[in-house]
């Protein structure tokens, strides 16, 4: 007799009942379910495919999960490639593989998603792409390019193995332990994978290819594998031009209809592509150098050396004849890799009346088109494919910026270096990239008003700033007012040299990076006379505070099947380097002179750098200026403190919120900068939690910060700080502004040692003034 164990005569949790999704399993096929809510704005549907766990136990079995790595990767790029169409049916197209140990199973999900207008051509589009990897397969130039990308991506990894967070390890040890798998450490892993690369071959990853992608490809023969489950999340409505919204009516009919319409579609082969091994022949490197004759020139005015250097942190500045400022710093935090951030002061703040939206828009146009010079949009990115390259290119209210992450293996920072390079020089505006650009846009405003939070934020940004369209979402109105030559001005006229400053850090030589930043940035074209005088001031940013309690204290209700409410309450703050709206600066201290001294005694006494100046009433001051950096650490140990008060006082005291927070928004190049309180709870306890928020802001001057919370918020940056140095990112960061021009106060001073003497003696708690508004959501 077999007796029951405990797990399987469990009443809650009973022994999962696996339905496998296998060729020939006599499974009827599931009717696709749908998902259908009102704060839903786009189309989403997932095909699942659930298979045993193959364990990977054997050189066999890992060169398995390799081949299907190849044809994963293969299938996203050429989705991506699809995106480049002026319009296209889709927003996203992603095919997953993997184990889960939670479940006991792999899966394998095809993800799309599209706006609700354009659903069915997504869905067309996605499985004919499946169906036409499946079909024809993996091309020879496609199985050399990803299989070289794995295993670049797998020696990088190899190489960084002592810089693994131990949580990483951990989770990944007791996954594998649960699939079943054999446990190796990076270095194992990229010796194994190194080990079965040179067995692969084309006929091998297509068969395993074909096998991964028969559930969708076979979707409705009889042989082929079922999918586990259909699943459809969609709105309620959806929104029609010169109509507005209306319902959005989906069957489970309509979508298998659209699954069997896309996999008759005729299908042909991919073409091979020619991938650029340089996108700057050493020609035309040498041409450049011959014409522009780049060199380092004089940091600063103030005298003639063209390196700085700080012994303290390791970082070098440098500022090239183009005039592009350059700082840098080597580490060995990442073995053989670095980061790279292009910094052009500007951002939105620079549109003008009428061209809201034009940078943000025009930025995302520039990404969206993917060409330079000569090559297609597919080209580069197989070029960064090849060289390990990841590029990123945002605007924000106050910049333009490009951040990539790199390797230095084969030649990867040069690389880098190039596409920097013809992205500055060469770069390609194309009208399908503008429409896509626009259609994002579009579609994130709509978007808006079913989100809880966004909907509250966006009410409390336009009271705040008075409806600047500066620093608010651009409109669908002013959206579709721009033009390719509109938005290609607005970034343009900031992208010139002496208006840029390039950030590196990384694991390579002082020579190498100083040879790619000779090559690469010094042959930029310098600025003009004519784009120097394009570069204008822009109108200062104001604070509303001096709204009506109507605009200041707002509500917002949506439907939602969940009772849930979320508060922000929001106003005034100092920039980051102590700076105001309303032109005063928290980093210059005025006390008042002793009645006894006269102005000459009181100059005698007075330390160097300390003026003797009259106020508004005529009396003697003595006017000293802080630690530059005295702002910014002040605010962020502030942040800590009232972060502190907050949790310890709405939630565990009081019990009226699961999540508060305080965070601060501060500009570096503007004069201004904002707080934000940000409190969810019930819609019975949300009033509540504002007013118990607004009593802990209020607080603030009332009850004086006490040296032990500032010693504890001491600690916690000062362990944070030490944290995120060990990443490229953070050093980053604390390199980018070090030789803005409009970022004065940022200089080249140790962080650390900043945080360790502060005391908040003379700090002007200036968020704790009466003049935030506040909005809540139900």
């Amino acid at each position: 007799m077999t007796v029951a164990t405990l797990k399987e005569r469990h009443p809650v949790r009973p022994p999962v009942q696996h339905s496998w999704s296998l060729p020939g399993a006599e499974n009827q096929l599931k009717t696709p379910v749908i998902f259908q809510h009102e704060l839903l704005q786009n189309f989403s549907i997932s095909l699942f495919c659930k298979t045993p766990v193959q364990k990977v136990q054997s050189f066999s079995d890992l060169r398995d999960v390799l081949m299907r790595r190849i044809v994963l990767s293969t299938l996203q790029f050429r989705i991506n490639t699809r995106y480049k169409s002026a319009n296209p049916p889709f927003n996203g197209i992603e095919l997953d593989h993997s184990d889960s140990g939670r479940e006991a199973c792999t899966v394998t999900t095809l993800t799309i998603t599209a706006e609700p207008n354009h659903w069915k051509g997504a869905v067309k589009v996605g499985v004919q792409e499946v169906r036409r990897l499946h079909k024809f397969g993996v091309t020879r130039g496609e199985l050399h390019r990803y299989l070289n990308a794995l295993l670049k991506d797998s020696e990088h990894l190899a190489a960084m193995i002592d810089n693994v967070p131990s949580v990483d390890n951990l989770d990944f040890i007791m996954e594998s332990d649960a699939l079943g798998h054999t446990v190796m450490d990076q270095q194992q892993g990229h010796e194994s994978l190194m080990a079965v690369a040179s067995t692969v071959t084309l006929e091998d990853v297509n068969a395993a290819g074909a096998k991964m992608l028969e559930y969708v490809a076979n979707f409705g023969q009889p042989s082929a594998p079922l999918p586990a489950a259909i699943v459809a999340c969609v709105p309620k409505t959806l929104h029609v031009e010169g109509v507005g919204d209306k319902n959005f009516d989906i069957t489970p009919e309509a979508i298998l209809g659209a699954i069997s319409d896309g996999l008759n579609e005729p299908l042909v082969s991919e073409p091979e592509l020619d991938v650029p091994t340089e996108l700057l022949s050493s020609v035309q490197l040498a041409a450049l150098h011959m014409n522009r004759q780049p060199r380092f020139v004089s940091v600063t005015e103030s005298d003639d050396l063209t390196k700085l250097m700080d012994d303290s942190t390791g970082v070098i500045q440098r500022r090239l004849s183009n005039g592009i400022r350059v700082n840098y710093k080597m580490t060995q935090n990442e073995a053989r890799g670095g980061v790279l951030r292009l910094v052009v002061a500007g951002g939105r703040a620079q549109e003008k009346p009428g061209a809201s939206g034009a940078v943000a828009v025009g930025v995302r146009t520039l990404s969206e088109g993917g060409a330079v010079g000569g090559f297609s949009r597919e080209q580069v990115e197989l070029f960064c494919v090849g060289n390990l390259i990841n590029c990123v290119l945002e605007a924000d209210e106050e910049f333009l910026c490009m951040d990539f992450h790199f390797t230095l293996r084969d030649g990867g920072m040069r690389a880098t270096f190039q596409l920097l390079h013809m992205v500055l020089e060469h770069n390609v505006w194309l009208d399908d990239a503008l429409d896509r650009a626009k259609q994002l846009y579009l579609s994130h405003y709509r978007a808006m008003p079913k989100s809880l939070e966004r909907a509250t934020a966006h009410r409390l940004m336009r009271a705040m700033f008075n409806s600047e369209e500066r620093f608010i979402e651009p409109s669908p109105e002013a959206i579709e007012k721009l033009t390719l030559p509109i938005v290609r001005e607005a970034v343009m006229k900031q992208l010139v040299p002496s208006n840029m400053e390039v950030c590196v850090v990384g694991d390579f030589t002082e020579s190498e990076v100083e040879s790619c930043l000779l090559d690469y940035l010094g042959t930029v074209t310098p600025s003009s006379n004519e784009q120097l005088r394009e570069l204008e001031e822009e109108k200062p940013v104001m604070i509303n505070a001096n709204s009506t309690p109507e605009l200041r204290t707002q509500q917002v209700f949506l439907r939602d099947t969940d009772e849930r409410a979320c508060a922000y309450i929001a106003g005034a703050a100092p920039n980051r380097w102590g700076f105001t709206s309303d032109g005063r600066d928290l980093n210059t201290l005025i006390e008042p002179v002793p009645p006894s001294l006269s102005e000459e005694q009181a100059r005698a006494l007075a330390p160097p750098g300390v003026e003797v100046i009259k106020d508004t009433n005529d009396i003697l001051c003595w006017k000293r200026h802080r630690h530059p950096l005295y702002a910014s650490v002040a605010l962020t140990l502030l942040a800590e403190i009232i972060n502190a008060r907050l949790f310890t006082t709405v939630r565990d005291a009081l019990g009226l919120t699961y999540d508060v927070s305080f965070e601060l928004s501060l500009f570096d190049r503007l004069k201004a900068g904002w707080f934000v309180i940000s409190v969810t709870s019930t819609p019975a306890k949300i009033k509540y939690a504002v007013d118990a928020s607004l009593n802990v802001l209020r607080s603030i001057q009332g009850s004086r910060i006490n040296q032990r919370e500032l010693d504890r918020a001491k600690r916690t940056l000062l362990m944070r700080h030490e944290s995120d140095s060990k990443d490229n990112t953070y050093w980053l960061g604390l390199l980018t502004h070090l030789q803005a021009p409009s970022v004065s106060r940022k200089v080249l001073s140790y962080h650390t040692r900043s945080c360790q003497r502060f005391c908040f003696g003379h700090l002007v708690v200036m968020i704790a003034r009466e003049n935030f508004s506040y909005g809540v959501s139900y």
